[in-house]
């Protein structure tokens, strides 16, 4: 059907369209004129909400948590803040609700979730698309009726909010004060080991004993390197003087007795050499010379042994004091490895005590913060509009219904139109009967309205030839 042929149709049946969009436009018309007024009321909400994690404390503003407002229309669209409502207002308490409830349920389910489901039908939730205003509304026939719901689901949905709110954080310290407990344990036995590890090992201040200990430990190195000098002296000392040539030992060589008996042995021996040349080996003088040289000699001799006797036994007792100094060196290193591991084993339960400590400070910080947030009444969504009776009911629309009905009713005065062509088929046009008898058109009459002064013999041919084309 090409569109000058859809033009025909709708020409030839212009009543049936005219007659259907009269039809609906009316009913429109009447049907909104006698609908009962419905009335709109709407309530005004401002979220201020901040997400907070109960138990680590992390604050996340809640317009960039995803889904925020979404989730704040489904809390105010459930179920519970429903018959939170319904309870508040003892909408379940009148007669005339509970004969309706029982002549529309007969007596099946209960009558506050019945309620419930009602008013959510009639409840509307429009979030504000780059805001966070929320905007709840009602429908009904009583303005004062509409108001009173709009308000107290803006009321209930504050009280569910900061339940929301609560519940969480009373269950967190709850957490937080079994955690407070077992920690504050933790503490006492690190502690009482620690204290334990002192008394057991003697420690007041492990420091400054460390610190006797390694001064003490320095001077006794100081003292071998010293002791080892003197001892290596002594010892060379000794082999020079209990050498073969003990006389060119320095010790013997400085002694002030071994000196003297070398001048009284010079002097002994010029004598004797003196009295050898006048007297013979009988001679008394003689005699008593060569006994004092020899006295002398003997003396030197002696003495020359002990003094480097003295200086073996200074080099014995050089070296008996290195080694009693090393050995206490090496006591004393001991006992500063046992203090440094004493200290290590010290620092590692420090360390316990001070982790405890500081696990427990912040559970009991964590904790009072808990305890006070979930004893909080403070709701983060305050009403920036209440709503209040509306003067101008909503609806019925009348304009937008008429409207509506003109564009339904052409809508349905086309499909009527060639619903009608279609159960009685005309020829409207040459390609009508073209495409009906499947031949060439020859010719085409023109046809004129018929003179008045016309006889009828000749309109009637006029119109069998129209029809024939």
């Amino acid at each position: 059907m090409s569109f000058s042929q859809f033009l025909l149709i709708l020409r030839a049946r212009r009543w049936i369209l005219i007659l259907t969009v009269l039809v609906t436009v009316g009913v429109t018309a009447v049907v909104s004129a006698l609908l009962p007024k419905t009335y709109k009321a709407t309530s005004s909400l401002l979220l201020n909400f901040k997400g907070v994690d109960p138990v680590t404390g992390l604050t996340m503003p809640g317009q960039l948590l995803p889904g925020y407002m979404a989730t704040q229309v489904d809390i105010i669209s459930s179920q519970n803040v429903a018959l939170h409502v319904v309870d508040s207002l003892g909408l379940a308490n009148s007669p005339a609700v509970v004969a309706q409830f029982n002549e529309a349920t007969e007596g099946k389910g209960t009558l506050r979730n019945w309620l419930a489901d009602l008013l959510l039908q009639k409840l509307e939730i429009v979030p504000s698309r780059e805001s966070s205003v929320v905007d709840i509304s009602f429908k009904g026939n009583d303005p004062q009726f509409v108001a009173t719901i709009a308000n107290a689901f803006a009321d209930e949905y504050q009280k569910i909010s900061i339940q929301l709110k609560v519940d969480p954080m009373k269950k967190a310290s709850v957490y937080f004060s079994e955690q407070t407990k077992l920690l504050r344990d933790n503490v006492e036995v690190a502690q009482s080991r620690l204290s334990k590890y002192q008394q057991e090992h003697g420690i007041v201040s492990l420091d400054n004993r460390l610190d006797v200990e390694s001064n003490r430990l320095n001077d006794l190195s100081a003292q071998l390197v010293g002791a080892q000098g003197q001892a290596m002296e002594a010892a060379s000392r000794q082999r020079m003087a209990l050498g073969g040539n003990g006389a060119e030992s320095p010790d013997v060589a400085a002694n002030p007795l071994i000196q003297s008996l070398k001048v009284n042995l010079g002097n002994a021996e010029s004598k004797f050499a003196e009295i050898a040349q006048r007297l013979s080996n009988n001679h008394p003088q003689y005699q008593s010379a060569k006994a004092e040289v020899d006295k002398l000699r003997t003396d030197l001799q002696a003495q020359m042994r002990a003094t480097s006797n003295s200086v073996g036994n200074n080099a014995q007792i050089l070296q008996q004091r290195e080694g009693a100094v090393r050995a206490a060196l090496a006591e004393q290193k001991a006992k500063v490895l046992e203090l440094n591991r004493t200290r290590d084993e010290m620092g590692v339960l420090s360390k316990d005590v001070e982790s405890a400590q500081r696990a427990f400070d912040s559970a009991s910080q964590r904790f009072s913060q808990t305890k006070i947030e979930g004893q909080s009444e403070q709701s983060d969504i305050s009403v920036l509009n209440p709503a209040v009776a509306p003067i101008k009911p909503s609806g019925p629309k009348i304009l937008l219904n008429t409207a509506l009905a003109l564009f339904l009713g052409t809508m349905l005065g086309l499909g009527f139109s060639v619903l009608a062509e279609m159960l009685n088929r005309r020829v409207r046009s040459e390609s009508d009967l073209s495409d009906a008898l499947r031949i060439p058109v020859l010719g085409v009459i023109d046809w004129n309205p018929v003179p008045p002064k016309r006889s009828s013999f000749m309109n009637l041919l006029t119109t069998r030839r129209v029809r024939a084309n």
